[in-house]
């Protein structure tokens, strides 16, 4: 491991808006912030919202600074990853981040029934070769809604045709209520202010010519089923480190 990591391991290990739970304390007990996230951690009672695979948490940081009434937690399991936006919202003072160390297949042992109500899906990995590994299959959308409230929300944003396709047939074959939903976000009229916050990942897809894609839907967990379907793969991949470097430093200039 590089001294780079280990450095911002340290350093966030000093910010008391990160949590990093060992797997083995999370099996000997139940997790001491479950169901008194807005008591005992934000310490209000504003509604609470996830960032799944948050990155470098710009979703996460961006909407914290947008809704000073709603706090937000983002979610990652690469601590070098989460480290960026812990720093950010750690020198903004900003009381309604926080950052959440773990697998996202552990969620449901954070947070409790009705705790949570909204879910964002940033620019996930797509999963193309497994379909339980989706952020959007059915097992996830069982789990979300352990913790979502009943009219609790999932924002999927992402540059994947192939996962954008997958989730819109998920969601029409087990008739979740729709509430937004395009294939070409920059040219759909639905950009606002909160759609319009741009990932480190997001840049790159637009910067070669990729449309992103946005759907907004209620999820229940009653009999859902795995849509039936052949979806054509996605054709292109990530760039390269010095290229992804690059990137960057053209969104930094910009800001």
């Amino acid at each position: 491991m590089g001294k780079n990591k280990l450095a911002k391991f340290a350093e966030m290990k000093t910010f008391d808006h990160v949590v990093q739970v060992p797997f083995g304390q999370l099996t000997e007990n139940r997790f001491e912030l479950k169901g008194k996230w807005g008591e005992l951690f934000f310490g209000n009672a504003n509604p609470i919202v996830l960032e799944l695979g948050c990155g470098k948490g710009e979703y996460t940081v961006g909407l914290a600074k947008r809704f000073p009434d709603k706090n937000f937690i983002g979610i990652d399991i690469k601590g070098a990853r989460i480290w960026s936006g812990a720093k950010e919202a750690n020198q903004l003072g900003l009381q309604n981040a926080a950052f959440l160390r773990t697998n996202i297949e552990l969620l449901s042992s954070f947070f409790d029934e009705g705790e949570v109500s909204e879910i964002w899906i940033t620019f996930p990995d797509p999963q193309m070769k497994k379909t339980r590994k989706r952020l959007t299959a059915t097992n996830f959308m069982v789990q979300y809604c352990r913790f979502l409230k009943p009219d609790g929300l999932i924002h999927l944003k992402c540059d994947s045709n192939f996962l954008f396709t997958y989730t819109r047939e998920m969601v029409s074959i087990n008739h979740f209520e729709v509430l937004a939903e395009t294939d070409n976000l920059y040219h759909s009229g639905l950009a606002d202010e909160i759609l319009a916050i741009r990932t480190y990942y997001e840049q790159q897809w637009l910067d070669r010519g990729i449309t992103i894609k946005y759907l907004k839907f209620i999820p229940h967990s009653e009999n859902l089923v795995e849509p039936d379907i052949e979806i054509e793969h996605d054709s292109y991949r990530s760039f390269g480190r010095n290229q992804r470097s690059r990137n960057q430093e053209l969104i930094n200039e910009e800001q």
